[in-house]
């Protein structure tokens, strides 16, 4: 495996298409999608803070991830924890200095708000019940944020940034009780290590379904149209529908890694069903 693979990999690809599309739809909903230059700078400091969570996520969480994710390139040894780390501030320093010619509300959020919780994320927020979880979430719909800050208003971006916060929270919750044999040997109190994953299962249906529910109210509110709604019913609707019932009959460590993924999969759909709404 060649050296860019293996920092692609440890970067996640699949996380920074995710952060593009988003400032992309943010253009699009804003109607600044001509703006090509402005558009570019966004989605590069979207995408280098994000590579750089995750590369400083892995180095933090290498010894977890030896039991939780033994195919990522740390544990494999494919990188050292020392290039993880050098890449992660070489991209957090780049992000903020491209974030500074973009204009002085979107370098504040992104040098004071958007990098801050990402560090201390991994160095405290990770190990508390529900915090890190919400935490993560927040630095999600944050995206579509600081893409309105980048355009010049943040008009029309609460709704996909509120989206975006839901199914992060509820994939985060599901991912930490995918985690959690590896999260007890390190000693970090999530909240299926503190609570118990039958507590944890009852969090994510329940979240699960207010999610559901929450994701109809632009349509019913008439801030999105019809397409909207064909979309959400495809996309998040059904696949929601799937995770409650596999959630209900077996929550296992296996069912919530697979969730985990259906999960990422409505976070497309779900954008989708904004850019089209």
């Amino acid at each position: 495996m060649s050296s860019f693979t293996v920092l692609l990999y440890l970067f996640r690809p699949i996380n920074l298409l995710l952060g593009a599309i988003a400032v992309i739809i943010s253009a699009a909903i804003l109607g600044t999608i001509d703006q090509t230059f402005l558009l570019i700078q966004a989605i590069l400091v979207v995408v280098m803070f994000n590579a750089a969570a995750n590369a400083f996520n892995d180095y933090m969480d290498y010894e977890t991830d030896k039991i939780n994710h033994p195919n990522r390139p740390l544990p494999r040894g494919d990188i050292s924890q020392k290039v993880a780390l050098g890449s992660a501030i070489i991209l957090f320093g780049l992000g903020i200095v491209m974030s500074a010619f973009i204009n002085l509300q979107a370098f504040f959020i992104a040098t004071f708000v958007a990098v801050p919780l990402m560090v201390m994320y991994s160095f405290r927020f990770k190990g508390l019940p529900l915090v890190g979880n919400v935490v993560v979430a927040f630095i999600l719909g944050l995206t579509f944020i600081f893409a309105g800050a980048a355009f010049g208003t943040t008009w029309g971006l609460p709704v996909p940034a509120l989206l975006a916060f839901g199914f992060t929270l509820i994939r985060e919750i599901v991912k930490d009780m995918a985690d959690i044999e590896g999260d007890k040997a390190a000693n970090l109190n999530t909240f299926p290590v503190r609570f118990g994953m039958k507590a944890s299962v009852r969090l994510a249906i329940v979240s699960t379904v207010l999610l559901s529910l929450g994701a109809l109210v632009p349509y019913m509110l008439g801030v999105y149209g019809k397409k909207y709604l064909i979309v959400l019913i495809l996309g998040i609707e059904i696949p929601l529908l799937y995770v409650l019932f596999m959630l209900m009959k077996s929550p296992t460590i296996y069912t919530c890694k697979l969730i985990s993924q259906i999960l990422k999969g409505c976070i497309f759909a779900g954008l989708l069903a904004v850019y089209l709404g």
